[in-house]
């Protein structure tokens, strides 16, 4: 979503009259909020604690899922999501220059759900969850942007006895998404400085007086942000292997073919999982239970 709420937070910037301005947060929001302020005719000074790759957003399993926990349902206003769809069509937009570039910094690839027909059956369906629902938006506002996704019976596909859904997706080479935001910012004139803040207060001593905050989580610590939510989704890394170009999703572990390192990752049975877990620790044990459970499909 970083275009299209930077393009927002971009506007609001501009109409200050000031052309002097700083970016707090070096990470996917901070860098296309810079670029954007730049092509504004802006001059821009990102000020940051930490450069990619070590922001939270270089951490993300690199899937374009614009909807992902982003608000309760209680919450998705109808004004909400003339909003969120106006920024998710400019992401989108903006995407699509990237493809075919070096280094495939955006790249479109398949992706397959797989069942267990007869363990589904046996199970019937899952415990009720009275906790309130997250909004789902992708497919009601911008169904359109995605190729529908097709399912194969058994017996049609590499996968044996079980149901298989395929859907074509979009996703990120971080590492050089990152480094080509950076470049771009950096040969554009832009300025980066190391510096920590730990209240609002201390943004004073800044010789630009309008700032666009793009500190993500940190917000939650440095303006007392309750609102933003940590979500704990543990990377198992494997090392890379470029033949392989499609994603695999069975018994709530998800694979995901990064450049930079295989990805695999519990995912739980509904959007909770991880829910308000800031841990940055990884889980031996639930790393070899999402590689193991992906391996189980090669058996």
């Amino acid at each position: 979503m970083s275009w299209g709420s930077s393009t927002i937070a971009v506007q609001k910037a501009m109409a200050t009259g000031e052309r002097r301005i700083a970016v707090i947060g070096c990470g996917a929001l901070g860098l296309t909020s810079a670029l954007l302020l730049q092509r504004a005719g802006a001059d821009v000074t990102i000020y940051a604690k930490d450069l990619p790759p070590n922001v939270r957003s270089s951490s993300a399993t690199g899937v374009w899922s614009p909807d992902s926990r982003i608000c309760l349902e209680e919450h998705a206003t109808p004004a909400f999501k003339t909003l969120w769809e106006s920024m998710a069509r400019q992401s989108f937009q903006t995407y699509q220059n990237l493809l075919g570039l070096p280094g495939d910094p955006v790249e479109f690839i398949d992706t397959y759900a797989l069942s267990d027909a007869a363990e589904t059956n046996r199970l019937g369906s899952p415990p009720p969850d009275d906790r309130p629902p997250f909004a789902e938006l992708q497919g009601e506002l911008i169904g359109d942007l995605i190729p529908h996704g097709v399912d194969y019976p058994p017996g049609s596909h590499p996968f044996g006895a079980r149901d298989l859904h395929s859907d074509t997706i979009m996703m990120f080479n971080l590492t050089v998404y990152a480094r080509l935001l950076m470049s771009d910012f950096i040969v554009n004139g832009g300025r980066i400085e190391i510096a920590e803040f730990h209240t609002p207060a201390e943004f004073s001593s800044l010789q630009q007086k309008t700032l666009i905050n793009a500190t993500g989580y940190g917000a939650r610590a440095l303006f007392e942000d309750q609102s933003v939510i940590p979500v704990r989704g543990q990377l198992a890394r494997m090392i890379p292997q470029p033949d392989i170009h499609y994603g695999l999703f069975y018994k709530d572990v998800a694979f995901i073919p990064r450049r930079d390192g295989l990805v695999f990752q519990v995912v739980g049975e509904n959007d909770y999982y991880g829910f308000d877990d800031d841990t940055t620790v990884p889980n031996r044990t639930e790393a070899e239970h999402a590689v193991n459970t992906i391996a189980g499909l090669f058996a």
